[in-house]
């Protein structure tokens, strides 16, 4: 068996996040058991600038992309399909809201410490998306720690401080440093990258080739 290391470079407002990560999933279920992954998720600020309130997510991307109501409503249509296709609902409406996610990403960074942090970031994507939770609410994220089994008061003790704030500036620089201005993007064994929501049989591909090589 050939085990490989799978840093993830992403935001939790990132369609494509899930979508590429679920086409990652695909793919190690077809390899498994000789190829085993070890996934470590990083953090990206798509919007780091953002207010705390968010922005109409249909705004936000008319204004972002310079592109109109329609085009937003094709790319929407497209990326649902997409999660169809890999096993994901997205369930989009008008009054989503962008937001910033560094808080999301410092509970990250604490639930990693407990061995829970890819079933947080599974379930930020699941209420952001499936669910249309906000998530710049934060009895909102204490709800989501506690179904997941982990400390709620201490949750709240996270997000009332400053807690794991430099670990996520400093991993978002370190990413930065390597070139990393885009999401998804997926480093295998600290060597190589792949990027965007890319298909199982891509991964597959890819995974193959690289524990061969190794």
């Amino acid at each position: 068996m050939s085990k490989v290391q799978i840093d993830i470079v992403s935001d939790i407002m990132c369609p494509w996040c899930i979508v590429g990560y679920k086409g990652l999933e695909s793919a190690l279920k077809e390899l498994a058991p000789n190829i085993e992954a070890n996934i470590n998720w990083m953090p990206f600020e798509l919007n780091p600038d953002m207010p705390a309130e968010g922005q109409n997510i249909t705004q936000h991307i008319m204004e972002k992309y310079g592109i109109t109501q329609e085009q937003s409503d094709a790319n929407r249509e497209t990326l649902t399909q997409r999660g169809k296709d890999v096993g994901f609902t997205f369930n989009f409406s008008q009054d989503m809201r962008m937001i910033n996610s560094f808080d999301l990403h410092r509970l990250l960074a604490w639930a990693k410490t407990q061995g829970k942090q890819h079933e947080l970031k599974m379930a930020f994507f699941d209420a952001h998306f499936t669910e249309n939770m906000p998530l710049n609410k934060n009895e909102n994220l204490v709800n989501l720690v506690g179904f997941i089994g982990l400390d709620v008061e201490e949750a709240k003790r996270v997000l009332d401080s400053d807690d794991y704030s430099q670990q996520v500036r400093t991993e978002q620089k370190f990413s930065l440093e390597r070139g990393i201005h885009s999401v998804p993007t997926f480093i295998i064994n600290n060597k190589y990258s792949i990027s965007g929501g890319q298909s199982a049989n891509t991964f597959k591909q890819a995974l193959e080739q690289i524990t061969q090589e190794a």
